[in-house]
């Protein structure tokens, strides 16, 4: 009878065990967005009010409030950085983030002026990021 209910004990603690873990990587797919990026450099005011800046760490993102901090993963490299989100954009269809020129040239996307990118925020409001497909 001990044994049994051992097993039972283990069973359930296992189980709840990995729901845990599941839920987890759920959550953490639900501050995440996967699709292209580019960069941009454009003078005066960015929507922020800010002056804008390409030697910044900052970029554009359509719906994530500003301030919001994102992690950007350059998906053919690995390389990734980590900026703010300071402007309105892109309005290029098909486009997730437009990053400065500064973000850009760390991610290694200078030359193609697109790249494939998964966006993790690690600082702020994840409202409006779409996930990612595994």
């Amino acid at each position: 009878m001990h044994s049994k209910l051992v097993s039972v004990v283990r069973a359930a603690v296992f189980t709840a065990a990995f729901a845990a873990i599941a839920g987890m990587a759920g959550a953490a797919e639900a501050g995440s967005q996967c699709g292209k990026a580019s960069w941009y450099k454009l003078g005066g005011k960015t929507a922020s009010g800010e002056r804008n800046n390409p030697n910044a760490m900052t970029a554009a993102h359509r719906h994530l409030p500003f301030g919001t901090r994102v992690r950007v993963e350059n998906l053919r490299n690995g390389k990734f950085v980590v900026v703010r989100i300071n402007d309105r954009g892109p309005f290029a269809g098909g486009r997730v983030i437009d990053l400065s020129r500064a973000a850009a040239q760390k991610l290694g996307m200078i030359k193609s002026g697109t790249a494939s990118v998964k966006l993790t925020v690690v600082e702020g409001s994840a409202t409006g990021l779409k996930g990612c497909k595994a």
